[in-house]
């Protein structure tokens, strides 16, 4: 019966994870160009899937597409992207050279990292609401006795720690990521 809910936090947590791998950290991180879509005959279509993306150097990422005539176009999805990296095209690749980040940068990169955590948090204690709800309302159509409420209750908490506890681990990891830098 909590099996479902749990999912459903896992899912949490691996929304968490692409949200983190988006964040650009000033390392090369393939992640940041998952949400960039290349114009492929007419369908917006993600770069991965019209290019070899490879990082070439620590701070440096190569996007070498199967097809030249897509150069110019992955050049201006990217310039146009919330990236914030100005593309270069040598002609047969582009490459993405990614800045060292200020303090400044990296102390808000550990706030967004912190506020993308408790929203999973939020998500996560919302999904355990509503596992709690729709339990107290099977006790109350006589599904359930009150010693399965209290079972099923704990259990549901018992998982709701265990996510909330690797939310955090999760999130401390990536914040030391993006202070090392």
């Amino acid at each position: 019966m909590t099996k479902a809910y749990e999912d459903r936090m896992i899912q949490a947590v691996k929304h968490l994870e692409s949200e983190y791998a988006s964040i650009r950290a000033g390392r090369a991180n393939p992640g940041v160009l998952d949400k960039v879509t290349v114009d492929y005959y007419g369908t917006p279509t993600p770069i991965n899937q019209v290019a070899t993306v490879s990082v070439t150097e620590a701070r440096t990422l190569s996007i070498q597409p199967w097809d030249r005539t897509l150069l110019k176009d992955i050049t201006k999805a990217i310039q146009i992207s919330d990236i914030g990296i100005n593309p270069i095209d040598d002609g047969v690749s582009v490459r993405l050279n990614f800045p060292a980040p200020t303090e400044e940068r990296r102390k808000a990169l550990v706030k967004d990292v912190s506020k993308m955590a408790e929203d999973s948090k939020v998500a996560v204690r919302n999904i355990r609401r509503d596992a709690m709800d729709k339990f107290k309302a099977a006790k109350k159509s006589g599904e359930l006795t009150e010693d399965d409420l209290k079972n099923l209750e704990d259990k549901v908490q018992k998982i709701t720690d265990k996510f909330i506890k690797e939310i955090d681990g999760i999130a401390e990891k990536k914040s030391k990521e993006v202070m090392e830098l």
